[in-house]
Order: C-alpha cells, then sequence, then structure tokens
C-alpha cells in the first residue's frame, strides 16, 4: 500500500510537466485509517507546493495521517513559505518520502525539522522513480547548468536527409508528436542557423490540446539569421533568441534585434564558433533549466565533444535512404579508434508508431 500511495503520488507529480520551471515536480497524497483524505501537485513556479494543496484538502483529517510526498519538503522562504512547518502544524504523524530534495538550500533540512517535531520520517520509497520525473531539476540546481537532451531522428541507414538536404519527413506521425511533447517540456529549444536557413523551422510546441512554447536559441557566431524567419514572424509568446561573438557583423546584429530576437553574446572557441560551456552558464543564469538540443549533424557533434549532453533520444525510421552525400545524424571530425566512442548507459528502447527509438545517459571518455 505504500508503493501504491507514492506511485499516486508520482502521477500527480507528472501532472505539471513543463509548467514548474525553475521548481521540481512534486506530488503528495495524504491517508487516514486507509482513505486518502487529500492529495495535491506544484502546479507552477511561484505556487502552493504540492504539500499544501494536499493539507487544504485534508483539513482536520490530516491530524494523525500519512503524508507521502516524491520529494523532501522544502525549509526555506523561497518564493512561497516552507512546507516542513506546514506539514508539523497540521498534525501529520508520519511521513514517507521519495527522495531528499537535492536544492543546497534544503538538503536534509526539511527532513530534520520533521524528525525534531516527533514525525516518524522514511526517506527512498520509490526514489528512483522520484529522480527519473526530476532529472532536468537535480543536474539544474546541482549545477546551476540546465540538462541537455540531444534528440536526432534518422533513417534505417543512418541518414537525417537525401543527398539533396529534403528531409521532411523522416520519421512518422507518432514520433513527431512525441518531439512537440518534449518541446512542452524544456525550457528551451536549440538549433544552428544552417538549420535555420535550411528548413525555415518553427520551433513551437504544437500538440492537440496545446502546450508552452520553448525558449528558441539559434546558434549564430555572425548573425546570418533571416530576418524574415518563422521564429521571428509566427505569434509565439517566448523570445527567439540569437546567440552571437564579436564575429557578427553590427549591421546584422541591428537588423536582428529590429526583428525582434535578443542576443546572447558569447566568447568563441578555437573555431570562432559559438562556446558552447559559455553559453550553457549563461543559459542557466537566465533559469533556462532544460535545454533540448535539435540541430543538424554539426550542432550534435559540437554538444557531444563539448561533453554537454546529458541525455540522447534517437528516432530510426524504417526506411533505406542511401546516398554517399547525404548526411548522418553526427558530423565533426569524429573519434579514430572504436574504444573512444561515447558509450549510453541505462538504456531504454521501444516502438513508437511504426519508428523505433533508442534514449540513454551519455558516459564520456574523459
Amino acid at each position: 500500500m505504500h508503493e501504491q500511495h507514492m506511485r499516486l503520488a508520482l502521477q500527480l507529480a507528472e501532472k505539471a510537466v513543463g509548467r514548474t520551471s525553475p521548481n521540481p515536480l512534486v506530488g503528495a497524497v495524504i491517508v487516514k485509517d486507509g482513505q486518502i483524505v487529500g492529495q495535491g501537485y506544484h502546479k507552477k513556479s511561484g505556487t502552493p507546493h504540492a504539500e499544501i494543496h494536499a493539507l487544504r484538502q485534508a483539513g482536520e483529517d490530516a491530524r494523525g495521517a500519512v503524508l507521502y510526498v516524491t520529494l523532501e519538503p522544502c525549509s526555506h522562504f523561497g518564493r512561497t513559505p516552507p512546507c516542513s512547518e506546514a506539514v508539523i502544524n497540521a498534525g501529520i504523524s508520519e511521513v514517507y518520502v521519495a527522495m531528499q530534495d537535492p536544492n543546497p538550500l534544503v538538503a536534509g533540512r526539511g527532513i530534520k525539522l520533521l524528525v525534531n517535531a516527533g514525525i516518524r520520517v522514511h526517506v527512498g520509497l520509490l526514489e528512483q522513480e522520484a529522480k527519473r520525473i526530476n532529472e532536468i531539476f537535480i543536474k539544474y540546481i546541482t549545477t546551476r547548468k540546465p540538462f541537455i537532451l540531444l534528440k536526432t531522428a534518422m533513417t534505417l541507414d543512418g541518414r537525417i536527409a537525401t543527398r539533396t538536404g529534403h528531409s521532411k519527413w523522416v520519421t512518422a506521425e507518432p514520433a513527431r508528436e512525441m518531439v512537440h511533447r518534449l518541446r512542452n517540456q524544456y525550457d528551451a529549444i536549440l538549433v544552428g542557423v544552417n538549420t535555420v536557413i535550411a528548413d525555415n523551422p518553427a520551433l513551437t510546441c504544437r500538440l492537440a490540446e496545446g502546450g508552452c512554447d520553448p525558449v528558441r536559441i539559434i546558434l549564430d557566431s555572425r548573425a546570418r539569421t533571416p530576418v524574415d524567419s518563422k521564429i521571428f514572424v509566427q505569434d509565439s509568446d517566448v523570445p527567439t533568441f540569437v546567440v552571437v561573438t564579436d564575429k557578427a557583423p553590427i549591421a546584422a546584429i541591428k537588423s536582428l534585434t529590429a526583428a525582434g530576437a535578443k542576443l546572447i553574446r558569447t566568447a568563441s572557441d578555437m573555431y570562432g564558433r559559438v562556446d558552447l560551456h559559455d553559453l550553457v552558464s549563461k543559459l542557466g543564469e537566465m533559469e533556462i533549466t532544460g535545454l533540448l538540443v535539435e540541430g543538424g549533424a554539426e550542432v550534435a557533434a559540437s554538444f557531444l565533444e563539448a561533453c554537454l549532453v546529458d541525455k540522447i533520444l534517437t528516432f530510426i525510421a524504417p526506411k533505406i535512404v542511401g546516398g554517399n552525400q547525404a548526411p548522418g545524424p553526427v558530423g565533426g571530425a569524429g573519434i579514430e579508434t572504436m574504444d573512444r566512442a561515447i558509450q549510453l548507459k541505462r538504456v531504454n528502447s521501444g516502438c513508437i508508431g511504426a519508428d523505433f527509438f533508442v534514449e540513454g545517459y551519455l558516459e564520456y571518455i574523459r
């Protein structure tokens, strides 16, 4: 029964996917005499936390009840008051916590407050599941840098486009819908300027039930992005950032800002391109917790070579393109020997519609 109640709390937490940044996803369930008397989840940053919603629903039934919560109750004043005090004041007698909060401002303090108040606390119930739904938050709160997912799509013979550059569409509709769900989940989406020039993408979230557009980020060291691109002229509430270096002409920069672009200036790497480490640090300062990289082969290679990708999701369509000049999903110089290949761990695979997918976390050889 303990696992059943915590799974419900995890399901509640996931209802707010893409809505709580820079806060975590949290769900809470209150049980008394075997019956659920309160439940809730954190819906949006700056609004009441999951425990508060559950406590309000439970009312007086919270006294002597058991609380199941997917993340350690907070112990500090942020945008809302500390939840640990609310739990104590409500008379909760026992708490099951899926995982300790990695936020240095909390990091066990909330649990300690509960224990000191005489509440029985158990930590670690369905911990791995709780970490999975909050992998973006965990990376951001511990490093102040965004969690980075690299998404690629290719044919069975490893092509992302034909030899002429035609790429619509590599995958079928179900896989593309899954990508839009990712856009709804991540704070920002990134592509290179060559993708904008070649494909003129919208980079919006287009789900039947609606969704949130991610902030759009264009790698464009020399400010070559066309000012009439869809990323500027479409109806969207979120900004488009163009990332430039000191190589960008002043006139081009003025044209982009006049078109509505916001600029991020970074250092240059050894090739005169955007320094990705500098960019990632700046994105963290902007409270961008999750970054979805959807760029072409060279952008993918750059992020991989910089060891910045945390997770990769690759779609494989059961079709063959052929052609020596047809591009693959990752460019760059590549490795010389197979023992230097980047390994995936915790690999998951399956089918979505007619296509296959493989996802996993990256393990770099330093």
